[in-house]
């Protein structure tokens, strides 16, 4: 630890918060953990990950824990909306030769692993608060918080998500999240006994998948063009998913949409994404996650990339005597990867609304994929 560097403060207890937090912990830092959410919570149904997600689940001694509670697979398939293959994408065995390719879990379960490993770190957890005020000078960051107390620290760390208040208090001039065009339906069935990998159904104006989170279930997730960012009523979930669902003609995906009940935790979210551009710092308070590059769910990477920031900034802020350049070269190792899946996502989602070439949405699946199983 040569950065000058010894507390730090995390603000936000996301995957990329914890990473940050407990990476941090285990470089030698002092590290304060502070979630607004005093529960805690996780709220969603499935998430996919990469097997450079699961690298960094292996580097964190977590991986065990995620292929007790997740779902480990290789390859993704992609289908017409009548399940003819169009495509089998490889999905090369990055964290090691015994680790699937990719894999899923609930978002609530991959929570839960990184916040018990976070408890049973020295990092200090301090739920329910976050920042009111911050003020920096030469030496540090003096912070005050909502609970009316008052620390002092070499390194603030926003990771609080795409509505990023540290983000709004360091740059005010910052672009706005921008709804994309598309909403993402989510759900939790039981698994298929013919899915044994990531699978997507390309319909006209529709995508749906299926990947498995544990032994048992899968989630589903349902792209759908919008115009507009409008409130979609909770009650009207089921029988809206399900009459999109009824478009596809795949025998399997029917018998889905024949099933669907509010039994299976239907989850609504327009897509939103943001690139902040550089630099992703100001003196001695950086920003990782999605509050600089919040990414829509088109290459299963929004997690994958935040995680990597939080592992990255920990290796940088060990190696560097000072902080100034542990910061520029923990932005110059992460802008160009982040700026592709947020780009690249951004030009699939564009594709689909737009009805535009698969064989183009397939190029770039691949590309993104073998760039995202480089090296971090």
């Amino acid at each position: 630890m040569n950065s000058g560097i010894k507390k730090i403060l995390v603000i936000g207890g996301g995957f990329a918060g914890m990473t940050a937090a407990l990476q941090l912990s285990r470089h030698g830092f002092e590290v304060d953990l502070a979630e607004i959410d005093a529960g805690w919570r996780s709220y969603g149904a499935g998430i996919s990950l990469h097997g450079s997600t699961l690298r960094v689940l292996k580097d964190l001694g977590l991986i065990e824990r995620f292929l007790e509670e997740g779902y480990a697979s290789d390859g993704l398939a992609i289908r017409g909306a009548d399940d003819s293959v169009i495509m089998r994408i490889p999905t090369p065995r990055v964290a090691g030769a015994d680790i699937p390719g990719s894999g899923g879990i609930m978002r609530p379960a991959l929570a839960g692993i990184l916040s018990a490993a976070v408890r049973s770190s020295s990092v200090n957890v301090r739920l329910g608060v976050t920042f009111t005020e911050f003020n920096q000078d030469d030496d540090g960051v003096q912070v005050t918080f909502n609970d009316g107390s008052v620390g002092r620290y070499d390194l603030v760390i926003g990771a609080d998500g795409l509505y990023s208040a540290v983000r709004a208090r360091l740059f005010e001039n910052a672009p706005k999240p921008r709804f994309i065009g598309q909403s993402v339906w989510r759900a939790v069935l039981p698994k298929p006994p013919e899915i044994d990998t990531v699978t997507m159904w390309m319909g006209p104006k529709l995508k749906v998948g299926l990947n498995g989170v544990n032994r048992e279930q899968v989630y589903l997730f349902l792209t759908e063009d919008r115009e507009t960012n409008d409130f979609v009523a909770p009650e009207t979930f089921v029988e809206t998913l399900r009459a999109l669902l009824e478009r596809f003609p795949s025998p399997l995906i029917r018998n889905i949409a024949a099933e669907l009940s509010s039994e299976n935790h239907i989850i609504y979210r327009p897509l939103e994404q943001m690139l902040l551009p550089r630099p992703w710092s100001k003196g001695r308070v950086v920003l990782i996650g999605d509050a600089v590059h919040a990414t829509t769910p088109h290459l299963a990477a929004g997690a994958c990339i935040g995680i990597e920031d939080a592992m990255v900034l920990a290796q940088e802020l060990g190696r560097h005597n000072n902080a100034l350049s542990a910061l520029e070269a923990f932005e110059a190792r992460r802008w160009e990867r982040c700026r592709m899946v947020v780009e690249n996502s951004g030009r699939l989602a564009d594709i689909e609304v737009k009805g535009g070439s698969r064989e183009e949405h397939a190029s770039i699946m691949q590309v993104s994929m073998k760039t995202l199983a480089e090296a971090i």
